[in-house]
């Protein structure tokens, strides 16, 4: 058997890992030109099922890597007014954080991955082969096509056409500061939320156990890992109706120290020294997984069929769960215990009903961080 993966993102190339791993033909392509084409370095939480998952997935020396780049959050999580005023507290929660980017670079290693290659068709032959066509005239055949290529997916458009984009309205600026003494002392446990009548602002900390080039030289020197420092992770949702949420030209990070006129100085210090190039405004987009289509030897993976709001955490561990699950069932399809489209029909049948939970709750969870809220 091989397979194709369209996305070299974390669900991609998880899933690809894992095949490496079991000993099946893959090979990834990715539209970007590069790794670092586009910056995808921002904190995400790791739940239980999402560090099973590249545990199933990596070498185990490799996953020892994982270990020892993540970060530890535990405790309170305080919340302030614009003055550092602590004005109540959440629960406490402890849980696993993880670099984007320090990730998705132990996830290529090893890995056939293609990048700059944008697919633009694909058609199941009558023999049941995928023939895959790229913008470069390029052509690949496949026993299985997996769109792993993110919310504006390719695949997915062909695939089930009825599934679509929905636009929340609601945009976000992100940004990352590196961490100081000072701006650690913002957050305290596992994270702090600073509330306005109008703006809701919050922090998280992406401490690492070992500074990642540290953790490689030390574990897997033939691993590339981005020298990347401890950071401060800050989020807020615009208000309805503000100029950049409605296309204005105005610099993000501008756009929210304008909002926090007049709040403490750590905060305005906190933006003020944000990297320009990675505060980002975002669009909340989702994605449904309510649509159905025949088995057969193209599939969908992560935010491709079932795009999560930001606000539930649960984005990337969706993605990753999808992996795990769509590599065991080719497992057992290369093994001859299930057919190959009886074993993506039954991944598929799996992958929607959590994958619409995943979507729901994250939708859910977003007026939480609506400003005001």
């Amino acid at each position: 058997m091989h397979v194709v993966v369209i996305g070299a993102g974390l669900g991609g190339l998880c899933l690809a890992q894992g095949l490496r791993r079991s000993g099946i033909a893959v090979t990834v392509y990715e539209r970007d030109q590069g790794v670092t084409a586009r910056f995808q370095g921002y904190r995400i939480g790791l739940a239980e099922h999402g560090i099973e998952a590249l545990r199933a997935s990596l070498p185990p020396r490799w996953y020892r890597l994982v270990e020892a780049t993540v970060g530890d959050l535990a405790g309170e999580r305080p919340i302030l007014d614009p003055r550092l005023n602590r004005v109540g507290e959440m629960s406490p929660l402890r849980g696993t954080a993880v670099d984007r980017h320090v990730l998705r670079h132990l996830l290529l290693a090893g890995l056939d991955v293609h990048f700059g290659k944008n697919l633009v068709s694909y058609r199941v032959r009558p023999d049941q082969q995928v023939a895959v066509e790229f913008g470069d005239g390029t052509t690949r055949h496949t026993d299985v096509l997996v769109g792993a290529d993110g919310i504006n997916s390719s695949v997915r458009a062909t695939l089930t056409p009825a599934t679509r984009v929905t636009d929340t309205g609601t945009r976000c600026v992100i940004g990352r500061t590196v961490l100081t003494d000072r701006l650690a002392a913002l957050v305290p446990g596992f994270g702090t939320v600073v509330r306005s009548d109008n703006l809701t602002l919050v922090l998280g900390l992406m401490r690492f156990r070992t500074r990642p080039t540290a953790a490689a030289t030390r574990l897997a020197p033939e691993v590339s890992r981005p020298d990347v420092r401890d950071y401060l992770r800050w989020v807020t949702l615009l208000p309805t109706g503000h100029p950049i949420a409605e296309g204005a030209s105005r610099p993000a990070q501008d756009a929210v120290l304008g909002l926090i006129e007049g709040w403490h100085p750590q905060l305005r210090s906190l933006v003020e020294a944000a990297d320009p190039d990675n505060s980002t405004l975002l669009s909340i987009k989702i994605v449904r997984p309510e649509h159905h289509w025949e088995p057969g030897p193209v599939t969908l993976l992560g935010d491709a069929i079932h795009a999560t709001s930001p606000s539930g955490g649960n984005g990337a561990n969706t993605a990753l769960r999808d992996a795990q699950l769509l590599c065991r069932k080719l497992v057992d399809a290369v093994y001859g215990r299930v057919g190959l489209l009886e074993a993506i029909d039954d991944y598929q049948s799996q992958m929607r009903v959590y994958g619409a939970e995943a979507v729901e709750h994250s939708v859910a969870m977003l007026p939480r961080f609506a400003p005001g809220n």
